[in-house]
């Protein structure tokens, strides 16, 4: 059964995490979003890119119950594959919005900073970077983005307090854009996106700004030696 859907809106493409009830990461999310991401990167159709959750969870982060018990080749594959798709979203050439529909916590939230633009759903649902309650450190592509998004006080408070909060707490301006109506939520995601593609230079001046992180990214990719390989439980 499939744990990550695209749903074509016109030029924007929604892609939709589908592991329910709270849409945790796994390797077959993981495997799944890669591959849905390299085909909307691909596609001479997709001008834009929004990401999002189904039901109640944008991503309530890794997986913690089925992850620690993979065999050291699965987690391998895990952690390479988590690192390609963060690269992949963070160094997309189209708009990238993340629509978040409710508990982005952990990996969740780390997808989410991959995005150009992070716009929530109004609600009471948590938000948070809880790798260091949760025992799972970060791997080295989605630490790149972490430290590039957030400023120094914000990486401090989130990533080594891990607490969680609602979208209406102050600390979810660190890295929230908009926050609008559940039933909009989508809608507003794509229009925003369908905004940027209309900037001629849109995609060279986000090469521009990102293009050490991303050179950084490549090299881990291609060295495969994330400090995680080595030990993560």
């Amino acid at each position: 059964m499939a744990v990550v859907s695209i749903t074509e809106r016109g030029g924007g493409w929604v892609l939709s995490l589908e592991r329910a009830p709270i849409n945790a990461i796994d390797l077959a999310v993981v495997t799944e979003a890669e591959g849905a991401v390299a085909k909307a990167i691909a596609s001479e159709s997709c001008t834009s890119l929004v990401i999002t959750g189904h039901g109640d969870a944008f991503s309530a982060g890794i997986d913690v119950k089925a992850v620690p018990k993979y065999s050291a080749d699965e987690l391998g594959q895990m952690i390479g594959g988590a690192n390609r798709l963060i690269r992949a979203v963070y160094g997309a050439p189209m708009p990238t919005v993340a629509a978040i529909n409710g508990h982005a916590l952990g990996a969740g939230l780390v997808l989410a900073l991959a995005c150009d633009v992070r716009i929530a759903a109004q609600g009471s649902y948590e938000l948070g970077l809880t790798e260091a309650r949760a025992g799972v450190p970060f791997p080295a592509c989605p630490l790149e983005v972490v430290r590039a998004e957030l400023s120094p006080d914000a990486v401090r408070g989130l990533a080594l307090g891990a607490g969680t909060f609602a979208p209406s707490d102050s600390r979810a301006g660190w890295f929230i854009d908009s926050i609008v109506s559940p039933g909009t939520l989508v809608d507003e995601a794509l229009a925003e996106a369908a905004a940027r593609t209309s900037l001629p230079a849109y995609a060279a001046v986000k090469l521009q700004l990102r293009a050490p992180v991303l050179a950084r990214m490549d090299e881990i990719i291609e060295k495969n030696d994330d400090p995680l390989l080595h030990g993560w439980f």
